[in-house]
Parts: structure tokens; sequence; C-alpha cells
């Protein structure tokens, strides 16, 4: 059952792009729910600003994403978005990939996705909203060598996947299930000689800003969007044009 004031659940919110997207559903009046693994400092600061309220938990640990769900119906007395976009990634060449960070990736970016999406469902109604952040590198790779990068376009190509099946089967409950495709984004995360290598891949000749995917974020989490559903939108200066 939804409430009378929307309210989200963005995984991974304390940094970058998921940080942006907290700030931005909070300032369109949403309630809004984000977690987090070890950015305790950032994550306080975060709930501080916003009012938003914040959750430790593990992307790749079932119960932990499962719980997540539930507090956020506890807190807020529903649920009708769900933002996914915590993420694991490590680059290694393919010949030194660790398996275990493999897994590790398939966990947090795909499997937890999943399980948020199945713990989610029981409480969205007409109007629930579905984003996965995904990534344009997963249709288009960077122009160069890159050795490494292919786990992590494996993952963010799956979400585009589960979207567009989940698309059709959650349509008839007017729930829409859609994926954000960042380009290279400016996020602390980034060092600057990437940064500055990555703002040439695109048109544009800049990095995205992290407010710049949250308002795509915003727009499909919006009634405006009702009749949007199954897209992978990009957000990436041209870089796939």
């Amino acid at each position: 059952m939804a409430s009378q004031q929307r309210a989200a659940l963005v995984s991974g919110g304390s940094r970058g792009i998921g940080a942006g997207i907290v700030r931005r559903l909070t300032s369109d009046g949403i309630q809004v729910a984000f977690t987090y693994v070890q950015s305790d400092r950032q994550a306080d600061e975060l709930a501080r600003q916003t009012g938003a309220f914040a959750i430790r938990a593990d992307g790749g640990d079932q119960a932990a994403v499962e719980e997540s769900v539930r507090l956020t119906v506890e807190r807020f007395g529903g649920l009708d978005i769900v933002i996914n976009n915590a993420y694991a990634a490590e680059v290694h060449p393919l010949a030194e990939f660790p398996l275990e960070v493999f897994d590790r990736m398939m966990a947090v970016n795909i499997r937890g996705a999943w399980i948020a999406i199945q713990a989610a469902e029981p409480h969205l109604g007409e109007g629930g909203r579905i984003v996965n952040i995904g990534s344009v590198f997963a249709q288009r790779q960077p122009p160069g060598s890159m050795p490494g990068i292919a786990a992590y376009n494996l993952t963010k190509a799956a979400l585009e996947g589960m979207a567009r099946g989940l698309a059709r089967e959650l349509a008839p409950r007017g729930i829409t299930v859609n994926t954000v495709l960042p380009g290279a984004v400016d996020t602390e995360a980034l060092p600057p000689h990437m940064a500055e290598l990555m703002s040439q891949w695109a048109p544009t000749g800049r990095l995205a800003t992290t407010a710049e995917v949250a308002d795509t974020v915003s727009f499909l989490a919006s009634e405006s969007a009702s009749f949007v559903t199954g897209v992978s939108l990009p957000v990436d200066g041209g870089f796939a044009a």
C-alpha cells in the first residue's frame, strides 16, 4: 500500500551519484531512506542535511537488503520508489581477475538489486517506480584499452535486461521499471587523471554532474513518467550517439 507522501529507498546513497539522488528526491518532497556500508560520517551528514533516513546495509547480504526494505516501510508507512544504485567494482585484467571479486560484484550489482525489488514488490502499488542505475559502458566501450572493465560492464548490462523483463511483468499493476545509463560522472571517487581522460570521451567535452544523473532519476520516479517503462536512458553527453 503506497503511503500518502511518496517514499523511496535508494541503495548506496551516501556518496556520489547515490547522494545526488537522495538530495534530489528529498527536494522533490519525497521521503527517502538510503543504504550505505562504510561511509558513516558521510551518511550521517547527508541524513542531517536532507532529513533522509540512513540504513547501514551491505548490498551483497540478502538479509540486510530485505531488512532495509522492511525498515523503510516501517519508517514511512509504505514504499513507492526503489532506486538500485549500490555497486561493487574492481578492475583487473582477465587472466588475473580474482573469482571472489567477480562473485562480490555479481552479488551486489545484480543479486542485491533483484532482492531489493523482490522484497519491495508487495509494497508497490499503482504508480510504483523502480529505477536501476546502470552504465553507458555496458552498451559501448570506452576508447582505447581498459583491461578489467568487462566484469563491471556485465553487471550493468544485466540490470538492463532485468528491467526490461520486469517492466512487462509489472506493467499491469501500474509499476514502471527503467534503467539510467550514466557516462563518466564527476564524483569524489574519480581520480583527477581519470577525470581529465574521461571528459574527452563525450562530444560535450566534460563529465556529467551527479545532479544531472539525479534529475533523470527524478523524472523516471515521477508521476509524469507513468508511460515510460522498460527503457534504458543514457546520461552521457552524447558518448553513445
